[in-house]
């Protein structure tokens, strides 16, 4: 069994690939849910989403979020009432969350709710958030303290941040099969994801970091930069911000207490000396999930 940790577009691709290179069916994902939020009286959870709808193989595949053929008539009108519309909800991703809000008000966990939608949207991967319990990224900024979506999304992160909080994470316990999922792996992967946004917030629940760090060896860890740039989102600027290298060196600084191997890519090459000496292995390959065959590529070297 493969188990990967995951938040947002770059787990989403990376779960893809790995699903068109060995059996679904022995792949599991622990979820970001620190990002999620209520808005509209309704609990929006983005990273699950996002991942449920790409295997389902109904994203919309030019933003990496959101689902194909979508609709905006309830925004329209919510707009035309006054309403908020900054966190734009297609007519077809309501659904989901007008789901999921309903089975939660009637004392259903989030992993139940998730294991449902999967079910029903024939996703092949096991989704498990990593906790059911409150959970919520907070980002201490120039402007002071942002909710994450606050944040990411309305501030379109563009203001500078010294610092992340995980709300909640003391008190949050595992889901149920979360660390199950994350001892009896063979291989432990960290999705090309923010390290900071949307990995953080998972190890930050009690009982994750010390289970991912006592199987370090076994820990294969894709870098979210390619040429010391992030291909979606702020993880370049928050290495900055937050007093790291912009580069994979950075990231495997931030990575080296709990992980074996980083995977980089081909332009980066000339860093993979580098990181070896802070007592890492390196594999270097394409992390560009830009076609099939690269993101199969990217896939055998996880698991490699």
């Amino acid at each position: 069994m493969i188990t990967v940790l995951s938040g947002g577009v770059g787990a989403a691709r990376l779960l893809a690939a790995l699903v068109s290179v060995i059996d679904p069916a022995e792949i599991e994902a622990v979820v970001n849910v620190g990002d999620d939020f209520v808005l509209h009286g309704l609990t929006i959870c983005p990273d699950l989403d996002t991942i449920t709808y790409t295997l389902a193989g109904r994203v919309n595949e030019e933003t990496g979020w959101g689902r194909r053929g979508e609709t905006w008539r309830t925004m329209s009108a919510l707009g035309e009432l006054g309403g908020e519309t900054w966190f734009a909800l297609g007519d077809q991703d309501l659904a989901t969350h007008l789901y999921r809000t309903q089975r939660l008000g009637e004392g259903a966990t989030k992993s139940e709710v998730a294991r449902e939608i999967a079910a029903r949207l024939a996703v092949p991967v096991t989704l498990r958030p990593v906790t059911d319990d409150p959970l919520a990224t907070i980002v201490d900024t120039e402007l002071g303290a942002l909710d994450f979506q606050d944040y990411f999304v309305r501030r379109r992160h563009d203001v500078a941040v010294t610092g992340v909080r995980i709300r909640g994470a003391q008190a949050a316990r595992p889901a149920p099969g979360v660390l199950t999922a994350l001892r009896d792996a063979t291989r432990l992967v960290i999705a090309p994801s923010n390290p900071f946004l949307s990995i953080e917030p998972i190890l930050a629940v009690p009982g994750v970091r010390e289970v991912v760090s006592a199987r370090r060896a076994d820990v294969v860890a894709v870098s979210p930069l390619v040429g010391g740039r992030a291909l979606k989102g702020p993880a370049a600027r928050l290495l900055d911000d937050l007093g790291f290298a912009v580069s994979c060196e950075g990231v495997a600084d931030v990575y080296r207490e709990f992980v074996g191997t980083l995977v980089i890519d081909e332009s980066d090459a000339s860093s993979a000396a580098t990181i070896r000496d802070r007592g890492m292995d390196v594999r270097v390959t394409t992390t560009v999930m830009a076609n099939p065959d690269h993101a199969r590529a990217l896939a055998r070297a996880v698991l490699a």
